[in-house]
């Protein structure tokens, strides 16, 4: 039976706060994105990362544990329906169309701006989601040493049938086909939401997609709106 001996070094892991070196050196396999994609074009790869089984298990563990913080606290970002149990493309769809067509049926004209973020897995920087994780979500002492650890002195390599690239080292970015980094892809991302409203926009997230709505009141109807509020009001 292996379970008592994991259980004995996730526990020792979490207590330290510190991740494996062992569990650091991630291979690629590169997927093309769609069919239909150039295939001698390096950009129709999506390049998803290989850990060891006891990494994932025990990012499994990490992931289960931050998720119920997250939840209890009332954390996560409303808005951000990627990476979430209960939150799909169906949600963002009834979001995002509920906003277009009550605008329309005001009168108004809906306008929606689709951002896509380029490589956005590999631009997270580190320095900048440690603090945020602190800052923002109250995560510290051996937690939030254990995710710096996690993120850190981390390794990868391209494997291609019997070829392989040489080492290199990352120094930002979380790994697509992780199973903590989509969470802490989203936790990164979240600023998003409130800058996107201070500037007067409707924002909903999707994994690195992001959508920002806005109604625009035609003048007539702005006039109409005017002109019935000051009816309506107890002065008129």
């Amino acid at each position: 039976m292996t379970a008592p001996f994991l259980v004995e070094l996730f526990n020792r892991s979490l207590a330290a706060g510190h991740f494996p070196a062992c569990f650091k050196e991630a291979f690629i396999t590169p997927v093309i994105k769609k069919a239909g994609l150039d295939a001698a074009n390096v950009r129709s790869y999506r390049p998803i990362s290989n850990m060891p089984v006891l990494s994932k298990l025990l990012e499994r563990l990490i992931v289960q544990q931050l998720m119920y913080y997250l939840m209890s606290a009332n954390l996560l970002p409303q808005l951000q329906s990627g990476f979430r149990p209960c939150h799909s493309t169906e949600t963002v769809v009834l979001k995002v169309l509920s906003d277009m067509l009550q605008a329309v049926d005001q009168g108004d004209v809906a306008a929606l701006v689709l951002l896509d973020l380029s490589a956005a897995f590999d631009t997270v920087d580190h320095d900048i989601l440690l603090r945020r994780l602190s800052v923002t979500y109250g995560i510290s002492d051996a937690a939030h040493a254990w995710l710096r650890s996690y993120l850190s002195c981390r390794s990868q390599y391209v494997r291609c049938g019997s070829s392989r690239s040489s080492t290199i080292y990352l120094v930002c970015g979380v790994l697509q086909g992780s199973v903590l980094g989509p969470l802490l892809f989203v936790l990164y991302t979240a600023g998003l939401i409130s800058l996107i409203k201070s500037h007067g926009l409707s924002p909903h997230l999707y994994t690195d997609d992001t959508q920002a709505f806005v109604g625009l009141p035609l003048l007539e109807n702005s006039q109409r709106r005017s002109q019935s509020a000051r009816l309506l009001s107890p002065a008129g």
